[in-house]
């Protein structure tokens, strides 16, 4: 059998999540498939043909999947189960949207947050806010899984000499009842949370909107991503695509700053995968000292700045 991944991108290039799902699909040692849906993805995917490790490209091109709604996705994917064992997405918020209508589709149940591979029909997957790691086995004719990005890695990307066949689908658009509306952008040129290798997070204890320019001067000399905390999130200091925890996104960068962040098991939940913790804190007993490699006991608006300042 095969296996098949749902690609994440903007039309223009994969995200670094798909490419990270490529890793752990390769482990399952079976051909693997790439689907892109979209609209004018011709480029794209002569471009995912050059990537080593797939064996397929397969396209649905479609006016109405600029925007991609998994209530549209979903059956169609669900109708190309008969062709594979297993259908990965990465734990992004496509995917944790997109496998469980696909799951329902196909009559079997989805796995989500997958972090390790034992075999083909076995993996294991974190529970109660990662305290305990769960081995599970899944008899299903086709498994759907949902990778955690933070625990694999992406394969070299080296162009193969043989491209990928591609090959266009050509199937209807499903009558879906979500209309698009509008999309709002945020702008920035900072690297993406999930992807970043140097991430600066902060927490309650910034104490505003405006307070978080700390935050942001310290990233951008850096070079790193923002995030925050749920509570940071909840008092509207910041946005909520930024929230980094058990609720948000899960992340392992090489380097994690958690700044004036106390460490709530559902915090840690999303960051404690990271290569190298450092925590500034005013408070000596703040769990976040428990997980952290390196720690500050100092007021926020006297340590940041000077950090800044010294870069």
């Amino acid at each position: 059998m095969k296996t098949l991944i749902i690609a994440e991108h903007n039309q223009h290039a994969l995200k670094a999540a798909t490419l990270v799902t490529l890793g752990a699909a390769q482990q399952l040692g079976q051909p693997i498939d790439l689907l892109i849906a979209g609209h004018e993805i011709s480029e794209l995917s002569q471009d995912a043909a050059t990537i080593a490790g797939i064996d397929r490209v397969l396209t649905w091109d479609h006016a109405m999947l600029a925007i991609p709604f998994s209530e549209t996705l979903a059956p169609v994917i669900a109708n190309l189960r008969s062709q594979y064992s297993h259908i990965l997405l990465a734990s992004s918020s496509f995917g944790k949207d997109l496998a469980p209508r696909i799951a329902a589709l196909c009559g079997v149940n989805a796995l989500s947050d997958v972090i390790e591979i034992i075999s083909p029909n076995q993996y294991k997957r974190p529970i109660y806010a990662g305290n305990a790691i769960a081995t599970v086995k899944n008899s299903a004719s086709c498994q759907i899984l949902t990778i955690r990005t933070s625990a694999f890695s992406a394969p070299t990307h080296e162009p193969t000499a043989s491209l990928a066949q591609v090959h266009a689908l050509s199937v209807e658009l499903p009558h879906s009842p979500v209309r698009f509306v509008k999309q709002t952008l945020s702008e920035s040129s900072r690297p993406e949370l999930n992807s970043a290798e140097i991430i600066v997070s902060g927490g309650r204890a910034v104490g505003s909107e405006a307070n978080f320019s700390v935050i942001y001067d310290l990233a951008d000399k850096l070079g790193a991503a923002v995030g925050a905390s749920r509570a940071a999130v909840d008092a509207g200091y910041i946005a909520n695509d930024l929230q980094v925890g058990q609720t948000g996104q899960v992340v392992a960068p090489s380097l994690y700053l958690a700044v004036g962040i106390s460490g709530a098991i559902q915090h840690l939940a999303g960051m404690k995968d990271s290569k190298v913790i450092v925590a500034i804190n005013n408070d000596p007993e703040a769990p976040i000292f428990s997980v952290a490699d390196y720690g500050l006991v100092a007021d926020l608006f006297d340590a940041i700045p000077a950090m800044t300042a010294r870069l």
